[in-house]
Parts: C-alpha cells; structure tokens; sequence
C-alpha cells in the first residue's frame, strides 16, 4: 500500500507555525488529500508553476498525511495558517450543506464530455458556489471534477439486496451516508488514513473511490471487486483564505485566478483517459480483480432509490439547496442539449 505519514494534529499545527514567520512572507501553501501524482496533486503543482513562472513567490505543495488528514488541512486553511487548501465536498459538506449536491445519486451523467462541459458552464458551480463558500471564509478558485465514482467490495454487487449488511466506508457526509441506505448498504464512516486496514481486516466491507484513487492508494489488493454502478463523480475544491486573498493586490489576486484557470486546464486535460489507465495498472497488478459493470437494467434498480436522497438533501439545506438543485438540473439540461 502507497502510504504517507499522518502528523498529529498538535504536529500539522507546530510545523505551519513555524513556516508562517516573516523569513517566509513570499512563500505561500497549498495543502491537497491525495498522494503524488494523483489529480489534486497535478491541479498544485501546475497551479505552483504557473505563479512561480509569473512572480517572486513560491508555493510549497503538502500532500495527504503531511499535515494531517483533509479535516487537519481545512482547519488550518480557515485559521490562516496555509494560503491554499483542496478539499472534496464529501469532507465539507458537514459544514457546508450544499455542497453534498454532488452526493445525490444520478444526478452527474457518466459521459466524460457532458462532466467536463457542465463543470466549464454551470452557473451554479460557476456563481453560485463561490458565494456559498465565502460565507465560510474561503475564496473558492476552481471545482472541478476528477473521475467517475467505482465502488470496491468483498464481493460483486449487481443489485441493493446484494448490498445487503455490507459496511460501506463513507467519507463524514450525512447525504452520502443517505445513499448507501438507499441503496441498501450500511454506511460506516472511516478517516481515509483507516481505511485499507479497514478492508484488509473485515471491519469494513467495500468503499468507494475514482479508479485512480483505488490504483494509487492499492484498495484493490484487499478490496477486488470493482463495481461500476454509474451513480455520480469524485468532485473537489481549490480554495485560498478569504481574508489572505483580500489582502492581496488586484495584480496578485488576478495572478491567482490565473494560476487556477490555467491548472484547471491543465488537469482537465490529464483526466481524459486516466480512468481506463488506472484500471489497466490495476489489472496487470493483479488477478483477483474482477470488474463488474451495470447494465442499465441493474442501474435502474439503484437509480429508482434516488429520489428519497435527493429529499433528503432538501431537507438538509432549505430554500438554498432547493434553489442551487434547481439550477443544477438547468444547467445540466442545457449542457446535454447543446
């Protein structure tokens, strides 16, 4: 298994401090949940090239477990102690409802292009979500996607019976832990540090990931079966600290937003194709593995227990889930039209 060291939080908290001194004014950080390599970790360091290439700073790029876990990283984000944090709305949807929207089961097509036209011409990721996160302290710079969701078992699964009194890690999300339900699963909420212990001693049953997640990070050396039910995409955040990016000149924050859009680019070319890459490595890895696909009959079965999630998302989130819902449904409407 591809691991890094996971700091205390005492010890994520000592080593920001000490890289928060004047000696390092010019040097910012950016704090990501993946491994090297992986998607957030290739949105930093195109992000770190591009203001790097285009001014006197520099940006010192922390990987999972080198500050702590994704909860570590955005605690330190608000408090000012790094300049840039990427988190997955399955973390901050705890304190930021909305955000579990792209928890809400079938709502996201499959069909790469459709996800990648909706992310570049959403209004609601587009407008309406950097006001939502702002509320919190944080100017967001990019959402973006980064695969489709896969999940791992002990065993294939073709139908919700089937998920039966299987243990689903999930991450801390109430919407996500309404899906599993749904589809007939038990929930069970693990940090990401846990989690192929988990697998690999039965204290849980399956979880679920992007392909390149589960390749990068060996889940399918205890968790082989990999099961594409088509119910939604791995999405996540770049973000800074609000009152650091208000504090910048008009130059620097155009600099930032640069960077973003030109990481965006960048990343969003790197998708293309790595699902069925990671897939490959996974299965020249191994010969345990077994892939079970869908059919549409079988998604059927899962995608008629959507709805009662989406209620649930309504009823976590009020007048601005519904009105954010709404305007997510237009947009996808108009990109699957064009």
């Amino acid at each position: 298994m591809k691991s890094s060291t996971i700091f205390t939080r005492a010890a994520a908290g000592a080593l920001a401090l000490g890289l928060s001194t004047a000696a390092f004014a010019d040097t910012w950080r950016f704090a990501h949940e993946e491994f090297e390599g992986d998607v957030q970790d290739v949105f930093a360091y195109a992000f770190k090239e591009h203001i790097e290439a285009n001014s006197d700073h520099t940006l010192e790029v922390y990987r999972f477990g080198e500050l702590g876990e994704s909860d570590d990283i955005m605690e330190q984000a608000q408090s000012g102690i790094l300049e840039f944090v990427n988190q997955s709305p399955g973390f901050s949807g705890a304190w930021l409802p909305a955000a579990q929207i792209f928890f809400v089961p079938y709502l996201l097509p499959t069909d790469e292009e459709t996800v990648l036209n909706f992310f570049d011409e959403s209004v609601a990721i587009n407008e309406m979500f950097p006001d939502l996160y702002a509320e919190h302290g944080l100017e967001l710079l990019k959402m973006y996607p980064e695969g489709e969701m896969v999940v791992t078992a002990n065993e294939p699964v073709t139908s919700p019976a089937e998920f039966n009194n299987k243990k689903i890690r999930v991450m801390t999300n109430p919407l996500l832990s309404e899906t599993y339900n749904a589809f007939g699963a038990t929930p069970t909420p693990l940090p990401w540090g846990e989690v192929y212990g988990g697998l690999q001693t039965g204290i849980i049953d399956g979880q679920e990931n992007p392909i390149f997640w589960i390749e990068s990070g060996g889940l399918y050396e205890v968790s082989p079966n990999l099961i594409f039910t088509g119910h939604g995409w791995f999405t996540t955040a770049a973000m800074a600290n609000q009152d650091f990016f208000n504090s910048l000149s008009a130059d620097e924050q155009q600099l930032i937003r640069d960077a973003a859009d030109a990481a965006y680019a960048h990343t969003m070319e790197h998708i293309q194709g790595l699902a069925e890459e990671s897939l490959q490595k996974i299965l020249d890895s191994s010969d345990e593995v077994t892939v079970t696909r869908l059919t549409e009959e079988q998604i059927d079965a899962f995608r008629a227990r959507a709805p009662q999630v989406e209620e649930a998302y309504l009823e976590m989130t009020g007048e601005d889930g519904a009105m954010l819902l709404e305007q997510f449904k237009a947009d996808l409407e108009a990109v699957q039209a064009n």
